[in-house]
């Protein structure tokens, strides 16, 4: 009896039918197995994103794409950060750099165009020209528990932490941190 079994399955492997339909079956597996992952990998790990607009030049430019990341992320001062909020732009995703975290102090000297945090200057090598642009946000401000204040580092022509429609940003409005430029080619690579 275990003879006629044996018969049975080598007849099956022998039937091309039945291994077309085992050979697609794979592929069809595989395929869902790798679409499976791609996805998650979008959804927990990374996103690619582009910018739109000039409010981060001379460190991105319109139309550059990014890879951004939030997997066990804390914000930093200096990060860039892509990240939304309702009552900003009806919620659409903007590229802000951190210039300061919860429990600092930040103030903005606009004659002088100088940034403090907790009372002392910060070196911006990365801004496009000194922060002379007021909005309506008061200073000094201190910056609450869980949230940011982020600037665009063209800071005459970016509307940011100090516009109080953005204000200070709750941290799970920070939908990632940049980890690199996919795009222009000619610029790929990480951004500081």
């Amino acid at each position: 009896m275990s003879e006629n079994m044996y018969v049975d399955e080598g007849m099956e492997q022998n039937n091309p039918s039945s291994s077309v339909k085992n050979e697609i079956f794979d592929w069809v597996q595989n395929i869902t197995y790798i679409l499976s992952a791609i996805v998650l990998i979008f959804i927990f790990l990374i996103r690619i994103v582009g910018v739109d607009g000039e409010s981060m030049v001379p460190t991105l430019h319109d139309k550059d794409w990014l890879v951004i990341s939030n997997l066990f992320y804390e914000p930093e001062q200096g990060d860039i950060v892509v990240l939304s909020k309702d009552s900003f732009l009806d919620g659409k995703m903007i590229v802000k750099r951190i210039i300061a975290t919860e429990n600092q102090t930040i103030d903005i000297d606009f004659e002088k165009g100088i940034v403090y945090i907790d009372g002392e200057e910060i070196y911006e090598p990365y801004i496009a020209d000194k922060t002379h642009r007021q909005f309506d946000m008061t200073f000094p401000a201190t910056v609450p528990e869980n949230c940011v204040f982020v600037m665009g580092d063209n800071r005459n022509h970016s509307s940011d932490s100090r516009d109080a429609s953005l204000g200070m940003v709750h941290e799970s409005n920070i939908l990632g941190r940049l980890v690199l430029r996919l795009l222009p080619i000619s610029d790929f690579g990480t951004v500081k």
